[in-house]
């Protein structure tokens, strides 16, 4: 039970993460990756399951993008 218990823990925590890493993404990075994302709102509604559930190597886009190292 204690390991179901931390298993659960551990997904809560990665989509509680991945939730606030897609929506300011969503909000303000999609525009810096993707300028022809621009104004296309559906597309951000279409994106955000995508986000959540990988937001290691959308972070690690967009830092590497807004640092320059892309």
């Amino acid at each position: 039970m204690q390991t179901a218990a931390l298993l659960v823990e551990i997904i809560t925590w990665y989509l509680a993460i991945g939730v606030g890493v897609a929506a300011v993404f969503l909000l303000y990075g999609v525009d810096r990756i993707d300028p022809a994302a621009r104004g296309s709102f559906l597309f951000r509604v279409l994106a955000a399951p995508g986000a959540v559930g990988l937001w290691p190597l959308v972070l690690k886009r967009w830092l590497d993008r807004e640092t320059g190292r892309h």
